[in-house]
């Protein structure tokens, strides 16, 4: 069986430090890993219009950014197939399809889309697009036969749905959908990294995010800002690790090296974190070791943007093709649900039959 990786974002904005903890910087590890045949990276744009059907000029600005954010992550268009997701409607198809294998009930009770309802207090009127996505990322991952969906830890009762669609059609109609799994980041601190204001969901709308096209001086005002243990108001107090944000960016981005680049006093980040607990050690001292980190990690990324968004023509051209591409591999897999329901009825006389 092919190895088939499909994974993609909701063009709402720039794509920040969580994005890239939580998927970037596997996608582009594993798109480099050899261990796939085919990558496909979808900007999910019908996806992002379930919550913005009034502003869809916010989601299409933000196409070509969150284009520019992946090709600058390492995203290559010669070994992933980037495409925008409205661009290829034999996934709509599918969704309307998939919606019959699935019960209200059953959506109601999926804890990422209660959770997305509560925050943006949806409780009251629910689009219904938006209480369906659940039924529509399935439709984007089995239109690609996608074996593997490298994702964050709140995906996971996504792909649990996703996978009861496919075991339900395959039960009903016969062997022809891919049952995936999803792959979450190896570092627990990168499975959901918090706003920098120490709450647990890092969101555009909240205003706590590093982007990852952020400037330097930017970059360290967010850092120097964050949120750490508010008992420890003196350097001589013990210092709180768990909850503490600085601390899980340290734990998501830093390296051994930078120690002895940045901070020679420490050989590794849990003397630090003993230091800090003991007390004796400032959040300014382990801010300004972050932020040296922070600027490291991020500064080739930057680069890497700056260069793709003097060449915006070809990124045009990247889309165009990836979308090409894609629709064509969901229009076989279209075809292969239809022949499965006996629903290609004008194909070799099918109705006749």
């Amino acid at each position: 069986m092919k190895q088939v990786i499909l994974t993609g974002d909701r063009p709402t904005g720039r794509l920040h430090v969580g994005h890239y903890v939580g998927s970037l910087k596997e996608r582009v590890r594993l798109q480099n890993s050899g261990d796939f045949d085919e990558i496909y990276i979808m900007i999910a744009d019908a996806q992002a219009l379930t919550d913005n059907a009034e502003h869809p000029e916010k989601v299409r600005s933000n196409i070509m950014q969150v284009a520019l954010d992946y090709l600058a992550c390492g995203l290559d268009p010669e070994k992933s197939t980037i495409f925008i997701q409205s661009m290829v409607p034999e996934l709509t198809e599918l969704t309307f399809y998939y919606m019959n294998l699935v019960t209200v009930a059953r959506v109601q009770r999926n804890p990422t889309v209660k959770a997305e309802i509560k925050f943006r207090n949806f409780e009251a009127s629910i689009p219904v697009g938006f209480f369906c996505y659940p039924i529509s990322q399935a439709a984007d991952i089995t239109a690609f036969r996608a074996t593997v969906v490298p994702a964050g830890e709140d995906q996971m009762p996504m792909i649990e749905q996703c996978k009861e669609i496919v075991h339900k059609f395959n039960s009903v109609y016969g062997e022809t959908l891919t049952d995936p799994k999803i792959v979450l980041p190896d570092n627990s601190a990168c499975l959901r990294l918090p706003g920098i204001d120490g709450k647990a969901k890092m969101s555009k709308s909240l205003g706590n995010c590093i982007y990852l096209s952020e400037e330097p001086e930017d970059i360290k005002k967010k850092v120097m800002s964050m949120y750490t243990d508010p008992n420890h108001i003196r350097v001589e107090d013990p210092g709180q690790i768990e909850g503490n944000t600085v601390f899980t960016y340290l734990d998501a981005f830093c390296k051994p090296e930078y120690f002895e680049e940045f901070l020679p006093d420490y050989k590794s980040l849990d003397e630090l974190k003993e230091h800090y607990s003991r007390g004796g050690l400032g959040d300014v001292k382990v801010k300004k070791f972050l932020n040296n980190v922070m600027q490291t990690e991020l500064a080739p990324i930057r680069e890497r943007r700056q260069m793709w968004e003097k060449r915006l023509p070809d990124v045009y051209d990247i889309l165009k093709e990836g979308s090409k591409k894609a629709e064509a591999v969901a229009a076989q897999t279209l075809a292969d649900v239809r022949h499965a329901m006996r629903i290609d009825y004008f194909v070799d006389d099918n109705l006749l039959k």
